[in-house]
């Protein structure tokens, strides 16, 4: 996206914000509260549409009203609820909507789609035995698995992640990212938001920091510490106690565990 804007009212959401993301690359998006983090990324999938500026996808300039637009430009994001349906199993969530069908289309091909579903999770190297398990049964990193899966079976071109490590145990953190890593090999770019910002360190390329709607700056994630990208996201120095300087918290009440 390059220079957006998007205003409510008298308050200016996003003042002229720029993000680039590199095929296969994973870009950590921070900041604090109302920072456009949010506003920013439903632009992108198509949630908002924007007062000024432009997407571009593959160097190629699109416009899109809704988010079935931005999902067929290849622009796919899972949001933090996952919109799964609870009652249906693995394959039936893997393909809610575009189930396959016999011959005639009269039936749904249910041995097919399970089927497509296993080889779609192998893929991934998704570890869920059976696709037959209805989502209630899963653990959180694995349901989050399968959203990230049926967001990836559309073939983005860009995938937004928001909040995907939230609430899980420490194995199934692990599990998601390294789901990310495999998700970004396919040469599918990877916008992360999180507030568990020592996740960023471990998939993310760069890291991009904004503040008060703008694009704050963009870090090398591999030559940024910990403090250095706090420092950033409150907008203000940080002393080498975590201090912040006055009128911001301290830097250990921004790092959520």
């Amino acid at each position: 996206m390059i220079d957006v804007r998007k205003r409510y009212g008298l308050i200016d959401a996003l003042r002229g914000v720029t993000i680039r993301v590199r095929p296969g690359e994973v870009v950590g998006l921070v900041g604090d509260n109302a920072a456009g983090k949010s506003t920013a990324m439903k632009v992108l999938s198509g949630a908002v549409i924007p007062d000024s500026g432009e997407i571009r996808v593959n160097g190629l300039r699109t416009e899109f009203a809704n988010p079935r637009e931005a999902r067929d430009a290849g622009i796919g994001m899972v949001y933090q609820d996952l919109a799964l349906c609870d009652d249906l199993d693995v394959a039936a969530n893997l393909f809610l909507g575009r189930e396959p069908r016999t011959a005639g289309g009269l039936f749904l091909d249910k041995r097919r789609m399970h089927a497509e579903a296993r080889r779609h999770l192998d893929a991934l190297r998704i570890r869920i035995p059976l696709t037959s398990v209805t989502v209630r049964n899963l653990s959180g990193g694995q349901r989050q698995a399968v959203a990230i899966a049926r967001a990836v079976s559309f073939d983005p071109h860009v995938l937004i992640l928001d909040e995907p490590t939230a609430a899980l145990a420490v194995t199934e953190v692990e599990t998601v990212l390294e789901l990310i890593r495999t998700v970004s090999a396919r040469g599918v770019s990877v916008i992360l938001i999180t507030h568990r910002l020592q996740d960023l360190f471990r998939v993310c390329d760069r890291l991009t920091v904004m503040y008060e709607g703008t694009v704050r700056t963009e870090l090398d994630a591999r030559a940024t510490s910990l403090d250095q990208l706090v420092t950033e996201i409150v907008g203000g120095h940080v002393t080498e106690d975590g201090a912040a300087t006055p009128g911001t918290e301290s830097a250990k009440e921004r790092v959520h565990p």
